[in-house]
């Protein structure tokens, strides 16, 4: 698993990174907001763990961009703000947890597990959303009953929007999660053909779509319900 971690203090960022830190777990450590965007443009972690008050800014901000992108990564906001204020402020911003400095590595480290462990879960493997039955483990894809047939890259496509239902995921995110053969280059309009494809399947009409959303600016949205 990938672990974000954004703090300032350069001590203090190793070592936490050195506390969390296992063979199976990378810690990137990064001191400012515009070091962590620009990992975060290519690279999805399995968890961030962000302070707040840094020199280039509020950390609050990138915790609602990433929240935005990509609601199913958890995110601990690790700050010497601890008045209540400060940490329901945290907490409505979307921060899946709040610890307040001087802290307990021990701590840290529970509540990092819990997160992971979270995020482990996976979603319900069959899916019913309007005319659509969607088995993910069984790899069968319906319409008003009828078999679609889809091409691996729209079944990468249709799990990550179905798993985010409700929410825009950024087109850079999808890239990033269709395309992982190490491919150095994937063309801007791959994942545009792909979306249109799978409306070309799905939809009703293509032209207008009523279940895979584009979410101008951002990405794409599948539906919650209609």
């Amino acid at each position: 698993m990938d672990i974000l971690l954004l703090e300032d203090d350069a001590d203090l960022g190793r070592g936490v990174r050195m506390a969390l830190q296992t063979p199976d777990r990378s810690v990137t450590l990064c001191g400012s907001l515009s070091e962590a965007r620009k990992i975060l443009e290519d690279k999805i972690f399995d968890l961030l763990i962000l302070d707040i008050n840094l020199p280039d800014g509020d950390a609050t901000l990138l915790l609602k961009e990433q929240k935005a992108a990509n609601p199913l990564v958890p995110v601990i906001l690790l700050t010497a703000n601890d008045m209540e204020y400060d940490i329901v402020a945290g907490l409505e911003s979307g921060a899946d947890d709040y610890i307040t400095k001087p802290f307990s590595l021990a701590v840290l480290r529970a509540r990092v597990n819990n997160q992971l462990r979270r995020n482990e879960k996976t979603p319900a493997a069959s899916v019913a959303i309007g005319p659509f039955l969607f088995d993910f483990d069984a790899l069968t894809y319906r319409k008003n009953g009828f078999l679609v047939e889809l091409s691996h890259t729209e079944q990468k496509l249709l799990k990550i929007l179905v798993d985010n239902r409700g929410h825009a995921v950024a087109r850079a995110v999808l890239v990033d999660r269709i395309w992982t053969d190490g491919a150095e280059y994937v063309d801007e309009n791959a994942l545009t053909v792909a979306v249109k494809r799978l409306r070309a399947k799905l939809e009703d009409d293509p032209s207008k779509p009523v279940w895979l959303k584009t979410v101008y600016g951002i990405g794409y949205m599948w539906a919650v319900g209609v």
